[in-house]
């Protein structure tokens, strides 16, 4: 699967860009803060309806601007889409498939994959469990596009779950009424089914990750390793089966039920749950130096590119300005192991930050303007 075209309207720094693409390697070259990275990202967004680096839409609307719209075409291979998403911050977004407007934006996820490298990918190794969670869950998604809903259900019962837990504990703070809690027999029941469904996924994929990321580590860092992935559950019993998992929150919410109400929040679920990255016996978190940290996140990400590939539909790999933070040997090791990639999407600052062997097409970004040289 490739991406052939790309058009932004309005989208970040962009009032229109029209970028014809084709397979194999292209490089984005040109000073910071012109809009290479811009670039990419929008291919991200169609892929994951969200972006790398930030949580809502409004700063991906060009400043004066109402909306944004994201389109390309994509073939897979005698196969073409066109896909399009309109952006409204503050209202629904849209989609088309194939300039049909009668589908959701949930529709268009699968059409377009990518694996996306980028600075940010740090803070897999070093951040808090929600960026390892969003890494997972992503992948969940890219593997099986209807998880999406499923994700989108547990956060909407989490959601109303937490509004009822937390006014129980505001009027039991306040000295007022109890509040009839009977309904969250119910709200538990939901959570733990959509969790449940969620957790079984995650934990599949660490399962089938981990061999992958362990492999992709000593690549780039030959004799590093070993690398380990362990799923570290806030409801813990050690289930695999959906059932299993659905009995196991269910034991577990009504364990810290009587907490819950007291701090008016949801104590247990997979929003609660981490993966701890281990690089020999330590965890990776506060013991492993930069470099070895930068090695970590890349092989999580090209273990996420190779199970895609796998599974018979190769994503796009996207590169955003990664080989400006590697030393020689990384650099070089990873552009050999992704050059073959069906697409590769690189950005950088200047030529010689894009090794030899990913010699491809390339774009000059300044300006706003995305011209071909």
């Amino acid at each position: 699967m490739h991406v052939t075209h790309l058009s932004l309207a309005d989208f970040r720094s962009y009032a229109r860009a029209e970028v014809p693409l084709g397979p194999g390697v292209t490089a984005f070259v040109g000073p910071n803060g012109q809009g290479k990275t811009n670039l990419v990202e929008a291919i991200g967004y169609l892929a994951t309806l969200g972006s790398h680096r930030v949580a809502s839409d409004a700063p991906l609307v060009r400043m004066g601007a109402e909306r944004a719209v994201v389109r390309a075409q994509v073939r897979q291979g005698e196969r073409q889409q066109l896909v399009e998403l309109e952006l409204n911050p503050g209202r629904a977004n849209r989609a088309r498939i194939n300039r049909s407007s009668q589908v959701k934006p949930r529709d268009v996820l699968g059409i377009v994959r990518t694996v996306l490298f980028a600075p940010e990918d740090l803070a897999l190794v070093k951040g808090d469990p929600g960026e390892r969670r969003r890494f997972l869950d992503e992948l969940v998604v890219a593997r099986s596009p209807r998880m999406a809903g499923v994700r989108s259900d547990y956060e909407r019962v989490l959601k109303q779950r937490n509004t009822l837990l937390k006014s129980a504990a505001l009027a039991r703070r306040h000295g007022g009424r109890s509040m009839d809690l009977s309904t969250l027999d119910v709200w538990d029941q939901h959570l733990a089914r959509a969790g449940a469904e969620l957790l079984a996924r995650r934990l599949d994929l660490v399962a089938v990750l981990q061999p992958l990321a362990d492999k992709a580590y000593e690549q780039l860092a030959p004799g590093g390793g070993p690398l380990a992935l362990e799923y570290k559950p806030s409801a813990p019993g050690g289930a695999h089966t959906r059932e299993e998992l659905f009995g196991q929150l269910m034991t577990a919410l009504a364990e810290v039920r009587k907490q819950e109400i007291e701090r008016g929040v949801t104590l247990v679920g997979p929003h609660r749950d981490d993966v701890v990255l281990r690089l020999g016996r330590l965890p990776a978190k506060g013991y492993a130096s930069h470099g070895e940290s930068w090695s970590y996140a890349l092989a999580l990400r090209l273990a996420s590119y190779d199970l895609l590939r796998a599974e018979g539909n190769e994503p796009v790999l996207i590169l955003d300005d990664v080989f400006a933070e590697l030393d020689t040997r990384r650099r070089e090791r990873l552009a050999e192991l992704v050059a073959p990639g069906e697409q590769v999407l690189v950005t950088a600052a200047v030529d010689d930050d894009v090794p030899h062997v990913l010699a491809g097409t390339r774009f000059v970004v300044s300006d706003g303007a995305v011209e071909r040289v």
